[in-house]
């Protein structure tokens, strides 16, 4: 019988192991796809210094592991090749650096966020997420799923 015991971030023990099962090109694509409807709503062009870099993102909590690349100002899931950058946080934290609620420098040195790789390239993804422009939609939506 599986539990349904939270973890200590809240999340079901069930998700977490389903999250286990899913390869990481595959756990991107809902990223990608997102990433797609906000360039749709609103240009949020990417530094050119992130084209055709690889990244990887671990979702400690719900289990998940993101890998994928950028290609012109878009997300696409990779299959082969290694990360060059690797950001791992739970899932509440991810969701209030997206919100613009929380820094990933404030999250780096309370050990929240762990950065791997390239360390140029983590401070060029770091500076793009702090000047990025985040739709009040996507602010409001994130806000309703952290609380």
């Amino acid at each position: 019988m599986t539990s349904a015991r939270p973890t200590s971030s809240g999340l079901p023990t069930f998700i977490r192991r389903l999250g286990h099962l899913v390869p990481p090109p595959l756990a991107a694509l809902p990223l990608a796809a997102g990433w797609r409807v906000a360039q749709w709503a609103q240009a949020l062009p990417m530094p050119p210094e992130l084209h055709g870099r690889l990244f990887e993102i671990e979702v400690r909590d719900a289990g998940l592991t993101l890998r994928f690349t950028c290609r012109g100002d878009q997300l696409y899931p990779i299959w082969k090749g290694s990360p060059e950058l690797k950001l791992a946080a739970n899932l509440a934290d991810f969701m209030r650096m997206a919100a613009g609620d929380m820094d990933a420098d404030t999250l780096f040195f309370q050990r929240r966020l762990s950065i791997e790789g390239d360390t140029e390239l983590g401070l060029v993804v770091k500076n793009w997420l702090d000047a990025v422009e985040r739709p009040p939609r996507l602010v409001a939506f994130l806000h309703v799923l952290i609380q």
